[in-house]
């Protein structure tokens, strides 16, 4: 069994991002072999809040080159948008 850290990576802090707490919505780097449940009961058990709605996307690493020939590409990560219910706290971790 993972634990709850080994799920959540680390918070995503975009301007985007940070427009969206004002809707209960946090955006997460997570593990690329976590499903929406298992990011749901990570973000329950860290945080103390209740999840509403999990939305993932696979994030497909830029292809970059340092010289001529060896194209290479940065590492490919998941993200996860997470909606808190109404009645939940927000995560004060985000708030300024």
């Amino acid at each position: 069994m993972t634990k709850a850290y080994d799920i959540i990576k680390r918070p995503i802090i975009t301007e985007k991002s940070m427009s969206m707490t004002e809707d209960k919505r946090y955006t997460f780097e997570v593990a690329k072999d976590a499903n929406k449940i298992e990011i749901a009961k990570a973000v329950e058990e860290i945080f103390g809040v209740k999840v509403a709605k999990v939305n993932t996307i696979n994030m497909y690493g830029k292809e970059k080159r340092l010289g001529r020939y060896p194209a290479g590409r940065r590492a490919s990560w998941k993200k996860a948008m997470v909606t808190l219910t109404a009645d939940s706290k927000a995560i004060e971790f985000f708030e300024a």
